[in-house]
């Protein structure tokens, strides 16, 4: 019983009996869609943070210095309309949109409970 055991070669060798599986061109497509979308969304998110922070320190201003409420609130609808535009640059979408509109919101809402 003199039977020869194959010959195994290291895993980190190439192995001409055993070609590596040629990459899978949907793959890359499908990773780089789900990268997009997590960057959008933390983009989106971080800027609204922002943005809401600022509306609700806008709040918090004293009676007699309305004014700089005001502006926070102008800051805060800014950096709303910054966070959405960022999100449709990334997906590479025209920045004319009705979405920008969502990005106002958080300006509009301070500045109506700042001036009430």
């Amino acid at each position: 019983m003199t039977q020869e055991q194959p010959v195994r070669r290291a895993k980190h060798l190439m192995d001409p009996d055993a070609p590596r599986r040629a990459p899978d061109p949907g793959a890359a497509a499908r990773v780089q869609w789900v990268q997009t979308w997590v960057m959008s969304v933390l983009v989106v998110t971080t800027i609204g943070h922002l943005a809401a922070g600022l509306a609700i320190f806008a709040q918090y201003v004293d009676e007699d210095a309305r004014s700089a409420g005001i502006g926070l609130s102008v800051l805060a609808g800014a950096f709303g309309v910054i966070g959405v535009a960022a999100g449709l640059a990334i997906h590479r979408k025209s920045l004319v949109s009705p979405w920008l509109l969502l990005g106002v919101l958080p300006g509009v809402i301070s500045a109506y409970l700042v001036l009430r």
